[in-house]
């Protein structure tokens, strides 16, 4: 095993693959940032809320006024950074910290995506993606040939997102009652060609087993030199299809464009020869073998712990009672992709536990209608909320506070039942990792992974 291990981490192929994902991803990343700009969605977002969800952590981040869309600028100039190749290893960098930062800014905003694209960018920085056709390359001359496992880890981390997102579906709501494809593909009914075939039941069983099926075996697939082309198309065909059902922004064209890492280092000399041509790229002095072994005794153990964790991650759910679905203690970054729809209702009673005296809050009057429908169905939002409510009425000259919530929950279609506990005094309640044992018990049972 040791001398496979040794083998392999010798191995070497060709660079091509690491300048085109590179250039790829910095290309998505800029049009990603300009698209979201253009939408208005820093204004959105990021300036007119008063009042901002914190992850547990990393309540300091928050945005900075006018000045959150220099961020934005840094994150799309690094995003260029990242493609040409320039200063490459600084750019990832600041490209990270930029995204990460804005990712982190409001928990409303959480997407698996997102999280994705901090990991991966994390990743990058220790990847030499500039060793070949880049700007940084031109001026210090380019390697044609790059350990192997470089190309490989890029491909890891994405059989990662697909096979975990695909563990993920083994459920009864997903796979026997169809949801919650079942709730939103009939909402697409003026679709052209496809709106009258989404209405069917059986198309939404359909969509719902063909998708875990996907998920699961699409890293296999593209690993595979026969399926490669195939799987590929599957690629295409999955992730157009999901963008025209559902508004989930640039992620399908990211995996997409991810993909094509798969893909024989030929493939992407001939993308690499077309870009020459178009842009008059040339390199400079060539080089073979890129002297990787200088970092490799830290490099690659660094790297081996960074994967252990993101295959750690996504089961952490288990150290928590109760349904997951309901709780979603353990839900986030596990990959755990369009599996609920979830709506709630909740509201809030301020108490004056001296006097008796009680009113309720109008939940406009501190968050947007997005944040307050986030808010509504998760715990750990209706707990920081409640904080908030108290630090603001407190400074209103408000004593002997408590507050509670009745807060009602729908999952996947099921009735509307109760979903924090009524008689719990929110502010004695303090956030952690620990279960929240003031959430109420799910009434139904929802088996699988």
């Amino acid at each position: 095993m040791n001398n496979y291990i040794k083998h392999y981490l010798n191995t070497y192929t060709e660079a091509a693959p690491l300048a085109v994902f590179r250039i790829f991803f910095g290309i998505m990343m800029f049009l990603s940032i300009v698209r979201f700009a253009l939408r208005g969605w820093i204004d959105q977002l990021y300036i007119e809320p008063n009042f901002f969800f914190s992850y547990y952590g990393f309540e300091w981040v928050k945005p900075l006024g006018i000045y959150t869309y220099l961020i934005f600028i840094i994150c799309a100039a690094s995003a260029i950074g990242i493609a040409v190749g320039y200063k490459y290893r600084l750019s990832t960098i600041v490209f990270f910290i930029s995204f990460t930062y804005i990712e982190l800014m409001d928990k409303t905003t959480y997407l698996n995506h997102y999280y994705f694209i901090s990991l991966l960018s994390f990743l990058m920085i220790f990847l030499p993606a500039n060793a070949y056709f880049s700007v940084d390359a031109k001026n210090d001359g380019a390697y044609y040939k790059m350990p192997k496992w470089t190309i490989d880890s890029i491909k890891l981390l994405l059989g990662i997102v697909y096979f975990y997102a695909g563990l993920a579906k083994l459920n009864s709501d997903w796979l026997f009652k169809a949801m919650p494809l079942k709730i939103w593909l009939p909402t697409q009914y003026d679709l052209p060609l496809i709106g009258s075939l989404l209405q069917q039941e059986w198309m939404h069983y359909f969509l719902s087993w063909s998708g875990a099926a996907y998920d699961l075996s699409i890293p296999f697939l593209l690993l595979n030199k026969k399926t490669r082309p195939y799987a590929f198309f599957a690629v295409v065909f999955f992730h157009v299809l999901t963008r025209i059902l559902f508004p989930i922004g640039m992620f399908p064209f990211i995996m997409i464009v991810s993909a094509l890492v798969f893909f024989d280092a030929s493939f992407h000399i001939k993308i690499l020869e077309f870009l020459k041509r178009v842009f008059r790229f040339n390199t400079s002095e060539k080089r073979e073998l890129y002297p990787v072994y200088k970092v490799k005794k830290i490099l690659v153990p660094m790297l081996a712990v960074f994967f252990f964790i993101q295959l750690l991650i996504p089961w952490r759910y288990l150290a928590y009672p109760g349904e997951l679905f309901w709780t979603e203690e353990g839900f986030r970054f596990s990959w755990r992709v369009m599996l609920i729809e979830k709506t709630g209702y909740a509201q809030f009673k301020i108490v004056n536990s001296k006097t008796g005296k009680w009113f309720y809050v109008d939940n406009a009057d501190f968050l947007t209608p997005f944040q307050e429908k986030e808010m509504a169905a998760q715990a750990d939002f209706i707990l920081e909320y409640a904080h908030y409510l108290g630090s603001h009425f407190a400074k209103q000259g408000h004593e002997n506070l408590e507050i509670y919530v009745d807060s009602f929950v729908t999952l996947n279609g099921r009735r509307s039942t109760r979903f924090v506990d009524n008689k719990t005094n929110l502010l004695k309640e303090k956030e952690s990792f620990q279960h929240k044992d003031w959430i109420l018990p799910f009434k139904d049972d929802i088996k699988g992974l």
